[in-house]
């Protein structure tokens, strides 16, 4: 499939596309962890990091199948991250954001200092497996996988720990037990896009993966609007493309992007979609067309 598209696309804009996929799984697993459940996250690329390099080091080293990697890496990212949930997600709000933080600078320190990993070089020689037409199927699974859990009862629990988490734990939720999932959940996804990412840049350094990666996934999240999957689908695919459609004004396309976040936030605060029912506006827009107006009559 990708060796068609090459002979109507550039090879490079296919890669940037085949990126922008990638972004999209990982920031709906922050979606889910800080739009629907409410729990500030600023260790994201951590989980991305673990899925990365377990995926690529079992493709390299061990030379095992790329799609058994890849889930190893999503599980092991998810394993990490209920183990990581038991003791921090008792904290909430800014001590919560600060503890995730921390954890996303000791998972760096300890792949700098790892042989396996490469240590401060990286870990060279990851064979390209992933492809456009796969990440764009991993896509489409994971936005019929988030819609299914935020409408099950499971999701709607969630955003009651997001509305209050007094008032969830007062109706018999078990907000930690909640939360612990919901990490789970996002750090499998974040992992799964790791893993994509490594076979598709070919390279790793931890360095990648530190505390402003992290921010630009939690940026994505929040210019779409937490909690919206096409928001989140919406922002991440902007905020990637846009500094590629901004080189026509190199020296100016910073200043330009930094603008239009500047002005997004002034004028939509909630984020593009932040807010909106889209499925409840489609319906209510059929019902307009269903409904005769007086001069059909």
């Amino acid at each position: 499939m990708d060796s068609l598209l090459t002979n109507f696309i550039s090879p490079y804009y296919i890669k940037v596309f085949t990126l922008v996929g990638i972004y999209i799984i990982i920031a709906l697993g922050l979606n889910f962890i800080s739009g629907v459940t409410g729990q500030l996250s600023f260790g994201h690329a951590a989980f991305v990091s673990i899925g990365a390099y377990t995926a690529a080091i079992l493709t390299t080293r061990w030379q095992l199948p790329f799609l058994p990697s890849l889930l190893a890496g999503g599980l092991l990212a998810a394993v990490v991250g209920i183990l990581f949930g038991f003791p921090i997600l008792r904290l909430t709000g800014d001590y919560l954001g600060i503890a995730t933080l921390g954890f996303g600078e000791i998972v760096i320190v300890i792949f700098q200092n790892m042989e396996i990993t490469g240590g401060t070089i990286g870990l060279s020689g990851i064979a390209k497996h992933s492809s456009f037409t796969l990440v764009v199927i991993i896509v489409i699974f994971t936005i019929w996988s988030m819609y299914r859990m935020q409408s099950s009862r499971f999701g709607r629990a969630l955003m009651a720990i997001r509305e209050d988490e007094i008032a969830a734990n007062v109706m018999g939720i078990n907000t930690t037990a909640y939360k612990i999932q919901s990490f789970g959940i996002g750090s499998f996804f974040a992992g799964i896009g790791g893993g994509l990412y490594a076979h598709t840049i070919q390279y790793l350094n931890p360095t990648d993966f530190g505390f402003a990666r992290s921010f630009d996934y939690l940026t994505f999240v929040v210019l779409g609007g937490l909690g919206s999957i096409p928001g989140t689908v919406l922002g991440t695919t902007i905020l990637t493309l846009a500094p590629e459609f901004l080189r026509f004004v190199a020296e100016y396309r910073m200043m330009i992007y930094g603008a239009l976040m500047v002005i997004m936030m002034i004028f939509r605060p909630r984020g593009l979609l932040g807010g909106v029912n889209l499925t409840k506006t489609i319906r209510t827009l059929k019902k307009q067309k269903k409904t005769p107006l007086p001069g059909d009559v």
